[in-house]
């Protein structure tokens, strides 16, 4: 019954051209895939990563992918997937597709079902790491084995990278990023969810060309300390409390690349008339305060305009009694790409104004540029996208969360997200309670992918 009314479903979701559609077995092996991936609970520290990876390859070798074809390359408790289909002519750089196989953690009390069982109700699936981003991973395995099964030859390789913490320390990422320096593109299923409007039709098809740079820094201030009954002017807690106060206080200059200019003459038009005329003044160059003001008020668009650091986690003392010998904070950055971060952490030591205190990155920072708006790859997501909405507006994009790109992008690879499905910002729970995407999505993003992966490979 399921095959049947699939196949309905896929004959209905594009209205123009003629489209070469993924079969109604593909949808239902896309539903099963995404099934077991939902129910195995690849959170950083269970050791599922490789089991997981090892099935999903069993899948591809379903398709008729060869042994030598697929490698699972372990990475600490985690691992990494590589798979490789065969284009015509081997000699050119090979199209990537990027997934991650990893979620973040969910607890079974906090949820109204089981995180870790796809449930489908009141239009949606329900399960953890189902929007982040299982679903495009289940759609993408489930397509590529079909591809391959129907005899279809690409005109480059086409190799499918899955990595295993993205969420965490894109250990396997780095890996991946090495192993595929040179490749021509890549193309990564971790955007999420397309903007429905309020009136159910959908705004936009956004393509991320950008992130910043993440980065944490560890501030602590250390005094001798001593007896709470005789305090000292040079109080470790106080001292880093007034520090922080200055920090949080500092705004970072507004900056602009191509990206983030692209994206705020497309938001503009359906932004409130104040907000609409400050974002349409911005995007021709307008630097004045008021402009500034009016379009930074808006969390979203700050985020994506300035480097920005906020404190995240505080500790110090170590009894109820004694002057604190230690006071430490945790300060995380989303750094504008083009913007070194060593820079950043001089600018947090200068607004500090406070001598005693040590500034140090927590972790090695991996810092990469923007991807530019290739014409190609526009055209291509532009086929795509129109088959099912024409005209629809392609809005370029640069997030202020970090995915797998980043890692791409530092050896030079340009490299984008999409995403293939659409979903009211206010159904988008990823990384929350009860993460969810449409019950009806696989059809079109089935598709939507065929379609986008078939114009990037034909010449």
């Amino acid at each position: 019954m399921r095959r049947a009314t699939t196949a309905l479903v896929l004959a209905a979701c594009w209205s123009t051209g003629a489209v070469s559609l993924p079969s109604a077995d593909t949808a239902t092996q896309a539903r099963s895939i995404l099934e077991k991936s939902i129910a195995t609970p690849t959170v950083a520290g269970r050791g599922e990563v490789p089991g997981f990876a090892r099935w999903l390859a069993g899948r591809l070798r379903d398709g008729g992918y060869a042994e030598r074809e697929i490698e699972i390359i372990p990475v600490g408790e985690t691992a990494a997937l590589l798979a490789r289909y065969p284009g015509r002519d081997r000699t050119l750089p090979p199209l990537v597709l990027s997934v991650h196989m990893d979620v973040v953690e969910a607890k079974r009390e906090d949820w109204v079902r089981d995180p870790f069982q796809l449930t489908e109700a009141d239009g949606f699936l329900f399960g953890r790491g189902v929007a982040d981003n299982k679903f495009d991973l289940s759609m993408l395995v489930a397509l590529l084995a079909d591809l391959r099964r129907s005899g279809y030859v690409p005109a480059r390789d086409i190799v499918l990278a899955l990595s295993g913490d993205e969420e965490t320390t894109m250990a396997s990422t780095r890996v991946l990023a090495e192993r595929l320096r040179g490749a021509w593109l890549v193309i990564n299923g971790d955007l999420g969810a397309n903007p429905i409007g309020p009136d159910g039709k959908p705004q936009a098809a956004i393509v991320q060309a950008g992130e910043k740079t993440y980065a944490t820094y560890r501030l602590t201030v250390t005094n001798p300390g001593g007896h709470s009954s005789m305090p000292r002017p040079d109080n470790a807690i106080y001292q880093l409390s007034a520090a922080l106060g200055r920090i949080g206080a500092h705004r970072f200059p507004v900056a602009m690349n191509e990206i983030s200019k692209a994206y705020l003459k497309g938001v503009a038009a359906r932004a409130s008339p104040e907000m609409r005329a400050a974002l349409e003044r911005l995007a021709a160059g307008a630097t004045d305060a008021s402009t500034l003001d009016t379009v930074t008020s808006n969390t979203e668009y700050n985020a994506i305009l300035r480097t920005t650091c906020v404190a995240t986690m505080l500790e110090g003392g170590h009894a109820e009694n004694a002057l604190p010998q230690r006071a430490n904070a945790t300060v995380n950055c989303r750094i504008l790409p083009g913007t070194d971060p060593r820079q950043v952490m001089q600018e947090l030591q200068r607004v500090a104004a406070e001598p005693a205190l040590q500034i140090e990155p927590t972790a090695e920072i991996t810092a990469s540029p923007a991807s530019p708006l290739r014409e190609d790859v526009f055209a291509a997501i532009r086929k795509a996208v129109d088959l099912r909405y024409p005209g629809l507006p392609l809005l370029p994009y640069m997030s202020a969360g970090a995915t797998d790109n980043k890692h791409f992008r530092a050896v030079g690879i340009d490299s984008y997200c999409v995403g293939s499905y659409f979903m009211r910002p206010e159904d988008d729970f990823s990384h929350g309670l009860n993460e969810r995407v449409p019950a009806d999505a696989i059809p079109g993003a089935l598709a939507f992918w065929d379609a986008l992966l078939r114009e990037l490979t034909r010449t």
